[in-house]
């Protein structure tokens, strides 16, 4: 939590308790990522997709053809998560998934021509987003950045600690 480098934070620090769940920032992350994706649904409703997959598509649009192992590291999600995911979007007509000639074991994702029309029908979902949040671009941004740094510090930290434990 926060370091006492002045004394008007660290009487702040004493008057407050750590403990309170709405003091606990990663329960404030979490909870707007619920009420995030809950957002999302309506949204994605008349698309036909659902929030993963409308993420898949999202890394999709601006690289297709890019590795299943690619795909789970740019959308954090392991194999195990993915393959179904895109299974179902694959039964769908959205994408393709086939093997790589060049090795065997990588598969490559490709959209189809619906997969690809799907960008310009979703073009209104971060517009939409956006009204609903009540934010302006550049609080956006400004959130998308702090959250992105955020997110990397994190991932430097649990790496630093994987590191020391062995």
């Amino acid at each position: 939590m926060p370091s006492a480098r002045n004394p008007s934070t660290a009487t702040q620090q004493a008057r407050t308790d750590w403990l309170q769940l709405d003091q606990q920032l990663c329960f404030a992350l979490y909870s707007t990522s619920l009420a995030m994706t809950k957002l999302y649904k309506p949204l994605l409703a008349p698309l036909g997709l659902t929030y993963p997959q409308y993420l898949a598509l999202l890394v999709l649009w601006e690289r297709d053809g890019c590795s299943v192992g690619e795909l789970g590291e740019r959308l954090f999600l392991d194999s195990g998560t993915l393959t179904p995911l895109l299974k179902r979007m694959e039964a769908a007509g959205w994408l393709t998934r086939e093997r790589a000639a060049d090795d065997e074991r990588r598969v490559v994702v490709h959209l189809t021509a619906e997969g690809r029309a799907l960008r310009q029908k979703a073009k209104r979902v971060p517009i939409q987003l956006g009204q609903a949040m009540q934010c302006d671009v550049h609080e956006i941004e400004g959130l998308t950045q702090r959250l992105q740094q955020l997110r990397s510090n994190l991932l430097d930290a649990t790496a630093g600690d994987a590191a020391a434990a062995h």
